[in-house]
Protein backbone atom coordinates (compact mmCIF):
# COMPACT_ATOMS: atom_id res chain seq x y z
CA UNK A 1 0.00 0.00 0.00
CA UNK A 2 3.03 2.21 1.06
CA UNK A 3 4.03 2.04 -3.01
CA UNK A 4 0.94 2.51 -4.38
CA UNK A 5 -0.54 5.22 -2.63
CA UNK A 6 1.94 7.61 -3.35
CA UNK A 7 2.11 6.55 -7.66
CA UNK A 8 -2.29 7.42 -7.33
CA UNK A 9 -1.00 10.80 -5.79
CA UNK A 10 1.17 11.67 -8.78
CA UNK A 11 -1.15 10.86 -10.91
CA UNK A 12 -4.39 12.89 -9.79
CA UNK A 13 -1.50 15.70 -9.32
CA UNK A 14 -1.10 15.61 -12.78
CA UNK A 15 -4.03 15.10 -13.82
CA UNK A 16 -5.55 18.06 -12.19
CA UNK A 17 -2.40 20.21 -13.68
CA UNK A 18 -4.11 18.78 -16.75
CA UNK A 19 -0.62 16.86 -17.24
CA UNK A 20 -0.91 12.99 -18.98
CA UNK A 21 1.68 11.01 -17.28
CA UNK A 22 4.05 9.74 -19.27
CA UNK A 23 4.11 6.88 -21.49
CA UNK A 24 7.04 4.58 -23.48
CA UNK A 25 6.54 6.96 -26.41
CA UNK A 26 6.93 10.68 -24.56
CA UNK A 27 11.06 10.09 -24.54
CA UNK A 28 12.30 13.67 -25.89
CA UNK A 29 15.40 13.48 -28.03
CA UNK A 30 18.47 14.98 -25.95
CA UNK A 31 20.32 16.17 -29.01
CA UNK A 32 17.60 17.89 -30.28
CA UNK A 33 17.28 19.62 -26.64
CA UNK A 34 20.74 20.52 -26.91
CA UNK A 35 20.03 22.96 -29.77
CA UNK A 36 17.05 24.57 -27.89
CA UNK A 37 18.59 25.18 -24.57
CA UNK A 38 20.65 28.15 -25.45
CA UNK A 39 17.96 30.38 -23.71
CA UNK A 40 17.72 28.14 -20.54
CA UNK A 41 21.24 27.34 -20.11
CA UNK A 42 21.50 31.25 -19.75
CA UNK A 43 20.75 30.99 -16.40
CA UNK A 44 20.26 27.18 -15.69
CA UNK A 45 23.76 26.45 -17.00
CA UNK A 46 25.62 29.32 -15.16
CA UNK A 47 27.06 27.85 -11.20
CA UNK A 48 25.18 30.19 -8.32
CA UNK A 49 23.06 32.34 -10.78
CA UNK A 50 19.89 33.51 -9.12
CA UNK A 51 16.45 35.43 -9.53
CA UNK A 52 16.77 38.84 -9.76
CA UNK A 53 13.57 39.47 -8.10
CA UNK A 54 12.62 37.79 -5.74
CA UNK A 55 16.17 36.93 -4.82
CA UNK A 56 16.98 33.42 -4.80
CA UNK A 57 19.03 30.40 -6.51
CA UNK A 58 17.40 29.22 -9.58
CA UNK A 59 16.72 25.83 -9.46
CA UNK A 60 19.52 22.77 -10.51
CA UNK A 61 18.24 20.59 -13.49
CA UNK A 62 21.02 18.21 -14.05
CA UNK A 63 20.09 14.73 -12.80
CA UNK A 64 16.44 15.57 -12.09
CA UNK A 65 13.81 13.57 -13.58
CA UNK A 66 12.56 15.08 -16.77
CA UNK A 67 9.04 14.23 -16.72
CA UNK A 68 8.82 16.38 -13.92
CA UNK A 69 10.49 18.52 -15.36
CA UNK A 70 7.98 18.93 -18.44
CA UNK A 71 5.10 18.66 -16.09
CA UNK A 72 6.96 21.84 -14.45
CA UNK A 73 6.60 23.61 -17.74
CA UNK A 74 3.59 22.64 -18.14
CA UNK A 75 2.69 24.41 -14.85
CA UNK A 76 4.39 27.27 -16.05
CA UNK A 77 2.18 27.42 -19.08
CA UNK A 78 -0.33 26.88 -17.71
CA UNK A 79 0.45 29.58 -14.68
CA UNK A 80 -0.18 27.01 -11.82
CA UNK A 81 3.23 28.19 -11.28
CA UNK A 82 3.68 31.80 -11.08
CA UNK A 83 7.17 33.20 -12.50
CA UNK A 84 6.56 35.74 -15.91
CA UNK A 85 9.84 34.74 -17.39
CA UNK A 86 9.18 30.83 -16.91
CA UNK A 87 6.07 31.60 -18.58
CA UNK A 88 6.90 33.45 -21.36
CA UNK A 89 9.64 30.62 -22.51
CA UNK A 90 7.25 27.84 -21.77
CA UNK A 91 4.66 29.56 -24.25
CA UNK A 92 6.87 29.50 -26.79
CA UNK A 93 7.28 25.55 -27.05
CA UNK A 94 5.48 23.18 -28.00
CA UNK A 95 5.07 19.44 -26.77
CA UNK A 96 7.88 18.26 -27.96
CA UNK A 97 10.36 21.01 -27.67
CA UNK A 98 9.26 20.53 -24.10
CA UNK A 99 9.96 16.78 -23.81
CA UNK A 100 13.68 17.18 -25.69
CA UNK A 101 14.41 19.97 -23.65
CA UNK A 102 13.90 18.09 -20.49
CA UNK A 103 15.76 15.06 -21.30
CA UNK A 104 18.91 17.41 -22.42
CA UNK A 105 18.61 19.48 -19.25
CA UNK A 106 18.05 16.46 -16.92
CA UNK A 107 20.70 14.44 -18.56
CA UNK A 108 23.72 16.99 -18.98
CA UNK A 109 25.17 15.94 -15.92
CA UNK A 110 25.09 13.29 -13.56
CA UNK A 111 23.81 13.29 -9.86
CA UNK A 112 26.35 13.70 -7.22
CA UNK A 113 26.69 10.59 -5.27
CA UNK A 114 28.16 10.31 -1.87
CA UNK A 115 27.26 9.44 1.40
CA UNK A 116 24.40 11.07 3.32
CA UNK A 117 24.57 14.17 5.42
CA UNK A 118 22.43 14.27 8.79
CA UNK A 119 20.49 17.41 9.59
CA UNK A 120 18.04 19.07 11.83
CA UNK A 121 15.56 18.31 8.80
CA UNK A 122 16.05 14.82 8.23
CA UNK A 123 13.47 14.03 11.36
CA UNK A 124 10.67 16.25 9.55
CA UNK A 125 11.95 14.81 6.30
CA UNK A 126 10.39 11.64 6.97
CA UNK A 127 6.55 12.70 5.69
CA UNK A 128 8.67 13.62 2.41
CA UNK A 129 9.55 9.93 1.50
CA UNK A 130 7.23 8.83 0.62
CA UNK A 131 7.30 10.50 -2.71
CA UNK A 132 10.70 12.28 -2.47
CA UNK A 133 12.34 9.10 -1.40
CA UNK A 134 15.18 8.47 1.16
CA UNK A 135 17.09 11.79 1.13
CA UNK A 136 15.58 13.34 -1.44
CA UNK A 137 16.42 10.68 -4.14
CA UNK A 138 12.93 10.12 -5.89
CA UNK A 139 12.06 7.01 -8.03
CA UNK A 140 9.25 8.24 -9.23
CA UNK A 141 9.94 10.49 -12.40
CA UNK A 142 6.39 12.63 -11.59
CA UNK A 143 8.59 13.63 -8.56
CA UNK A 144 11.40 15.80 -8.05
CA UNK A 145 14.34 14.71 -7.07
CA UNK A 146 15.48 17.07 -4.04
CA UNK A 147 18.58 15.97 -3.15
CA UNK A 148 21.16 18.81 -3.78
CA UNK A 149 18.80 21.41 -4.53
CA UNK A 150 19.62 24.92 -3.96
CA UNK A 151 18.31 25.25 0.25
CA UNK A 152 16.36 29.03 -0.97
CA UNK A 153 15.04 27.57 -3.93
CA UNK A 154 13.49 24.90 -1.96
CA UNK A 155 12.60 27.39 0.66
CA UNK A 156 10.74 29.30 -1.83
CA UNK A 157 9.06 26.92 -3.47
CA UNK A 158 7.44 25.72 -0.43
CA UNK A 159 6.20 29.25 0.49
CA UNK A 160 4.79 29.01 -2.85
CA UNK A 161 2.79 25.93 -2.31
CA UNK A 162 1.69 27.08 1.03
CA UNK A 163 0.61 30.35 -0.06
CA UNK A 164 -1.21 28.77 -3.26
CA UNK A 165 1.08 30.39 -5.85
CA UNK A 166 2.01 27.10 -7.10
CA UNK A 167 -1.13 25.24 -7.07
CA UNK A 168 -1.08 21.32 -6.22
CA UNK A 169 -3.03 19.61 -3.91
CA UNK A 170 -0.62 17.07 -2.50
CA UNK A 171 2.13 19.95 -2.12
CA UNK A 172 -0.68 22.52 -0.82
CA UNK A 173 -1.68 20.95 2.05
CA UNK A 174 2.03 19.57 3.09
CA UNK A 175 3.06 22.96 3.16
CA UNK A 176 0.72 24.13 5.07
CA UNK A 177 1.25 21.96 7.99
CA UNK A 178 4.54 23.41 8.24
CA UNK A 179 5.63 26.46 10.00
CA UNK A 180 9.15 28.48 8.33
CA UNK A 181 11.32 27.32 10.52
CA UNK A 182 10.09 23.71 9.29
CA UNK A 183 10.76 24.97 5.55
CA UNK A 184 14.24 25.98 6.45
CA UNK A 185 15.49 22.89 8.10
CA UNK A 186 13.74 20.89 5.10
CA UNK A 187 15.49 23.03 3.06
CA UNK A 188 18.82 22.72 4.34
CA UNK A 189 18.71 19.16 4.89
CA UNK A 190 17.77 18.24 1.43
CA UNK A 191 20.39 20.72 -0.15
CA UNK A 192 23.46 19.23 2.10
CA UNK A 193 22.31 15.76 0.31
CA UNK A 194 24.51 14.54 -2.75
CA UNK A 195 22.62 14.85 -6.03
CA UNK A 196 21.60 17.50 -8.20
CA UNK A 197 23.66 19.73 -10.37
CA UNK A 198 23.77 22.81 -12.81
CA UNK A 199 22.99 22.07 -15.67
CA UNK A 200 25.96 21.68 -18.44
CA UNK A 201 26.88 21.38 -22.26
CA UNK A 202 28.77 18.09 -22.89
CA UNK A 203 31.84 18.37 -23.97
CA UNK A 204 32.36 16.80 -27.17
Amino acid sequence: MRTILPALFLTASALLMGVTPATAQDTGDAVRGSKLADTCMGCHGIVGYRNAYPSYSVPELAGQHPEYLYIALQGYKAQTRIHPTMHAQATSLSDQDMRDLTAFLAGSAPLKTGPAVDGPGKEKAVTCVACHGEGGHSQMPNWPVLAGQKADYIEHALHQYKNGERKDPIMGSQAAALSDADIRALASYFAAQPGLQTAAYKKK
